[in-house]
């Protein structure tokens, strides 16, 4: 079993993937700016926050595997990127790291065309969705010892319940017949726990 750390732990994707780790017997610290009146029986919760990074990291000895869920929207906006990059260079080396970002990241063309890249996309998102690409380019970009995975909910992220799981896969958006895409967090927790558990997306999305 990992000992696995989720930031943005009260959020609505971080609280579905604590319960969906726990419910699989993992050790899970959840890391919140403020901890949550509501707790997960079985999860560790601490305060913290992505924007101090080094008593963040201070708190996160000993874990195998830390996931942000933090979105980069409200308070936060143009404070996640930067963040994240400072997060993996002071972690240790041995840590897996994994980001939730935005469908926005997701390709739609083979020609590498982007979701961003459509006209599609409202202006009042924009901010949101430059800072998730660009969160992903930099894992990319980043050193080739850091052992990272990304993972995107397709357009429609919110408490849909469908009977397809399923997520932007393999860099590509994924819709169904009627080209409509949606996941709930349950989903995302899904595919987040498993490949913490048989990785595949070794510095990749």
């Amino acid at each position: 079993m990992a000992r696995i750390a989720v930031i943005g732990g009260s959020g609505y994707a971080g609280r579905s993937i604590i319960a969906e780790a726990v419910s699989r017997g993992h050790t899970v610290l959840a890391v919140a700016r403020r901890v949550p009146s509501e707790r997960h029986a079985g999860a560790i919760y601490i305060e913290g926050s992505l924007t101090d990074v080094p008593d963040l990291v201070a708190q996160l000895i000993g874990v195998d595997v830390v996931v942000s869920a933090v979105a980069p929207r409200g308070d936060m906006l143009g404070l996640v990127r930067p963040n994240i990059t400072a997060l993996v260079t002071y972690l240790p080396d041995d840590v897996r790291v994994g980001v939730i970002g935005g469908a926005v990241s997701a390709l739609v063309t083979p020609e590498g065309e982007r979701l961003v890249d459509l006209p599609s996309v409202a202006d009042e998102y924009m901010p949101e969705a430059l800072e998730s690409v660009g969160i992903l380019d930099d894992l990319k970009a980043g050193p080739s010892s850091l052992d990272w995975f990304h993972l995107r909910p397709t357009g429609g992220f919110e408490g849909w319940d469908a009977e397809d799981r399923s997520e932007a896969d393999g860099g590509w958006i994924v819709t169904d017949a009627e080209g409509e895409a949606h996941t709930d967090s349950a989903d995302l927790a899904v595919a987040v726990v498993d490949e913490i558990e048989q990785p595949r997306r070794t510095r990749t999305a």
